[in-house]
Order: C-alpha cells, then sequence, then structure tokens
C-alpha cells in the first residue's frame, strides 16, 4: 500500500483502510462533541484566544480599562438601541467601548443582539431559544421565554443552531455585556437572507414585546471592508449620515445601489425600523474609526461605528442631532401647504392620519408664512396637546387666516408663499438670563396675564444681543415693559425648536 500524505495537517498515514477509519473516527468525535453542546444549549465561545482574550483575568482587565478611560457624554433620554463593531478587540475594542461606557450600569432587563451570518447561508433568523451562552468570563443566560413568544409572532425566526456555531460577530459582544451590565439575559439572533418587509415585521414583533420592558437593542455591524483609507471614510460617512437621521429605507436603498456598505446591514435597518416602533427621536454618533487609525495600513481599511439610540425625556427634543428626518421634514411640509390649500379651497381642514412614530407624537410647533421674502403669518401651539402632524395642520391654517397682524391668505398668494415649521421642545423654567443661548433657545416671558414668545431663529434674523432680544420680547410681544424681564415676579422659559422650510428641501 502507498503512504498518503497530509503536510496541511503535519502527520502522516499509511494505508487507504487507516485512512478512512480515522476519517470516520474524527466526524464521529466531532458529531458527538456537537451534539453535545447543542444538548446542554451551552453556546461555547469560538472566538476566545483570536478575536478577544480566552483568559478571564486578561479579558477583565482590558475590558474594565476601556470602558473607565473612554470619555462619553451624557444622553438625556432613555437609551434602547447601541450599534456595536464586531472586529477583532485588537482593532474595534475601543470603538465598541464608547457605546458601552454609554450604558454602563444601567438597569436593563433583556439584552437582544441582532447580528449577521459570515459563515452559513440560510434564509429567516436564527434564534439561539434556551440555555446559554459562555465566554471566558462566565455563562449568559438567554431569555426563554422572550424568545419563545418571538419565535410566536415571526414565522421567520427559526432555531437554527448551526449560525451560532462558527459566528464571531455576535459572540465579541457577550464580553462587553458581562463587563457593563448586571442582571439581564439574552436574545441572541442571526440574520440571514431577509427582505425589507422581514426586517419590518422582525422590528414590530420586537416592540411589541419591548414596549413595557426596559431592554436594549444591541446592533452588531461593521461598515466598509477593504476600500482605500479615503473612499472607505466618504462611504462610511454617508452611511452614517443615514443611521444619524434614523433612515431605514434610505439605507435600504442606498445598500441596494452599492452606494454604502455594512456587513451588518440587515440588523441595522431592522434597528432603526424598531427605533422607530418604539418612538425614540434621538440619534447620536459616539464614535468612527477604521482599521487605518489602528495599524498604519491605509490601503484596504474595515470602518467601524459606534452609535446610540434612545428616546429623549419629555418627547421630541432638540439635541446635537435632528429629531426629524428629511422624509418626516418633507411630509410636515407637505401637510401644511396641502392643509392650507384646502382650508382656501373648501372652507375645512383635511382629515389626515398618520402612523409614523415620531409624527404622531404629541409635540408644539409653530408655522410661519413669507410672501416675498416678508413675514406673512406666524401662529403655533407652544405646547403639544394634540400629534405633530395634525398641530402643524391646525397651525398652517391659523397661520394662513387667522394671524391678525395680516388679512388672510388668498388662494392666489397660495403659490408665491414659502412655508417653515419650527417643531418645539418642552418648555423648560430658567432662573436666571444667563441660562439663555441666542440662537439656540427659543424664550417664553411670564408676567401675571401677560406673555409672549421668540422662536430661536429670531436672535439669528435680528442680529440682537440678549437684552435686545429680550426687551423685544417682554415689550412687543407680551406687552410689558421692556426691562420686565429683570423682575423678579416675570418667569423665563426656554425651548429648542428644529427648524425647516421648503426652501432648504
Amino acid at each position: 500500500m502507498e503512504s498518503v500524505s497530509f503536510a496541511q495537517k503535519g502527520y502522516r498515514v499509511s494505508g487507504t483502510n487507516k485512512l478512512i477509519w480515522i476519517t470516520c473516527a474524527l466526524f464521529v468525535i466531532l458529531w458527538v462533541l456537537t451534539t453535545a453542546a447543542l444538548a446542554a444549549d451551552i453556546k461555547a465561545p469560538n472566538v476566545a484566544g483570536s478575536f478577544y482574550p480566552s483568559d478571564s483575568q486578561g479579558l477583565s482587565s482590558l475590558l474594565d480599562n476601556l470602558l473607565k478611560t473612554t470619555e462619553v457624554g451624557k444622553v438625556s433620554g432613555d437609551i434602547r438601541l447601541l450599534i456595536s463593531p464586531h472586529a477583532g478587540y485588537e482593532y474595534s475594542a475601543r470603538v465598541a467601548a464608547y457605546g458601552y461606557s454609554l450604558v454602563r450600569d444601567k438597569g436593563y432587563d433583556t439584552v437582544i443582539i441582532i447580528a449577521p451570518s459570515h459563515n452559513l447561508y440560510f434564509e429567516g433568523i436564527a434564534i439561539w431559544p434556551e440555555g446559554g451562552f459562555r465566554t471566558p468570563l462566565g455563562d449568559l443566560a438567554v431569555d426563554a421565554d422572550f424568545c419563545k413568544r418571538l419565535i410566536g409572532l415571526d414565522s421567520s425566526v427559526k432555531r437554527i443552531p448551526e449560525a451560532f456555531l462558527h459566528e464571531h460577530s455576535l459572540e465579541v459582544q457577550l464580553p462587553f455585556l458581562q463587563r457593563a451590565l448586571k442582571g439581564f439575559k439574552i436574545v441572541p439572533l442571526i440574520i440571514g437572507k431577509l427582505n425589507f418587509s422581514d426586517y419590518q415585521l422582525l422590528a414590530h414583533s420586537l416592540s411589541l414585546l419591548t414596549k413595557d420592558r426596559k431592554s436594549l437593542l444591541v446592533v452588531s455591524t461593521d461598515l466598509s471592508h477593504y476600500h482605500p483609507y479615503e473612499k472607505a471614510n466618504k462611504i462610511d460617512q454617508l452611511t452614517i449620515s443615514y443611521i444619524k437621521n434614523l433612515d431605514a429605507q434610505g439605507l435600504y436603498d442606498q445598500h441596494l445601489t452599492g452606494n454604502i456598505e455594512a456587513c451588518g446591514i440587515s440588523a441595522v435597518i431592522t434597528g432603526i425600523l424598531y427605533a422607530k416602533e418604539l418612538g425614540l427621536s434621538g440619534a447620536i454618533i459616539l464614535k468612527y474609526a477604521n482599521s487605518g487609525d489602528v495599524n498604519g495600513d491605509y490601503s484596504r481599511v474595515v470602518g467601524y461605528l459606534s452609535a446610540a439610540i434612545y428616546k429623549e425625556e419629555g418627547g421630541l427634543k432638540k439635541g446635537e442631532g435632528s429629531m426629524l428626518d428629511v422624509k418626516q421634514k418633507k411630509r410636515l411640509l407637505g401637510i401644511a401647504r396641502d392643509s392650507i390649500a384646502t382650508y382656501l379651497k373648501a372652507g375645512k381642514k383635511p382629515e389626515l392620519f398618520e402612523k409614523d412614530n415620531v409624527l404622531i407624537e404629541e409635540c408644539g410647533a409653530f408655522v410661519t408664512l413669507h410672501e416675498k421674502g416678508e413675514l406673512r403669518g406666524c401662529i403655533g401651539s407652544l405646547i403639544g396637546r394634540a400629534p405633530l402632524y395634525l398641530t402643524v395642520r391646525d397651525m398652517a391654517v391659523e397661520s394662513a387666516v387667522g394671524d391678525p397682524r395680516f388679512v388672510p391668505l388668498k388662494l392666489s398668494e397660495l403659490a408665491s408663499v414659502e412655508i417653515e415649521i419650527s417643531v418645539l421642545s418642552p418648555m423648560k423654567r430658567v432662573n436666571s438670563a444667563d441660562e439663555i443661548k441666542l440662537g439656540t433657545h427659543g424664550v417664553l416671558v411670564k408676567n401675571g396675564l401677560n406673555s409672549g414668545v421668540f422662536l430661536p431663529q429670531v436672535a439669528v434674523e435680528t442680529g440682537w444681543s440678549k437684552e435686545e432680544f429680550l426687551s423685544a420680547l417682554c415689550s412687543q410681544k407680551a406687552g410689558l415693559a421692556p426691562s420686565a424681564w429683570k423682575d423678579k415676579d416675570t418667569e423665563l422659559y426656554i425651548f429648542t425648536a428644529e427648524v425647516f422650510s421648503e426652501k432648504e428641501l
């Protein structure tokens, strides 16, 4: 018999029969080990020692140091979603730490992790529905009740244990979670081939199960792969812009055209749809970097992102990012124009119905009309007493026909009118005018039965100083003495506004 050489394995086997016997034995051993692992429903780690340290002490020390030394600002709201990278810790752990530092020690009951599949092609969504996941830091329990209910809501969610056996994208999130949080269970999901309606169904199902639960959704994704540094930055910044605007449809469309890249794009789209289902309106980009920033090789880089999506306190509120995406702004402007046109033609407001979770928030808003660059009407509601889209409808009509400073608008004038909308945050009383930031804050002044308000853009348009701004507010809008804002009996309230117009969009 000839001997058979296996150079890749580093050993020799003599004899065909022996080769067959050894091969069969290896398959049997592998099958037994895999079956035993699955039977126990404890998923063993498969990238410990390669993607991250395999010894518990070294891993704990690394993560604790990252979480301690990563400086992030505070988010005034309920953080419900993180976007986190999943490369080896050498490359992406510093970026991931920004998100996990932000949620450190927050009391989540359930953490859902959505990750892409890199090693197995399948249709649908794989779930590990019971048992747990093991890392060098110990075992994480699966929320079996949540998983069972999710399977009942979404037929695309199936038990596919093979999807987890060699996957790293979900596993690398677990040690971070173990060091950042306590007392939670996980819902592990790996996404296979899906279409947009599948993303919508999964997002809706998750929202139903988490609406009244303290939960966190972790979306695992890297961004563009293997482009030169400058090109990668350009692609990734476009991707980030859609994430920041919570534009799931835009992400989907741009990914189909190849303009943006992310290996976990399905998870990102699902996450944003989920955020909209829960009425989350705040998005903050915590950190972006790529592999070239780590190893100095700028020829073929991979992009990494850490971001958080949250429900702002008190509803919609202006922050560092936008509370409305471009689509929502255009919709509100369309409602304003159509409402004015309908009222001027038929003498009644149109019947409207919106499902968008942001547009149905109760929120204050002003509608301002300009004709040939001059003010033509401005009416608003400071406090949200109706869904935003209905407030815009009503204020648009009032601005057109109810502003006492102007004669009612005629239908023939409407084409020459430019519409501007200001969506307001909740009011906050301040103790001193020192807390007012011109150009950022709108101000309500109140003394007895007299009150008046200026929107934030007034200071920008007039160029007034703070004293001029407040004096004009008291005298022109509230019917008070110009210096009334200094009186101890005068109340000052500030708010922010997201301002957008037809000209802008």
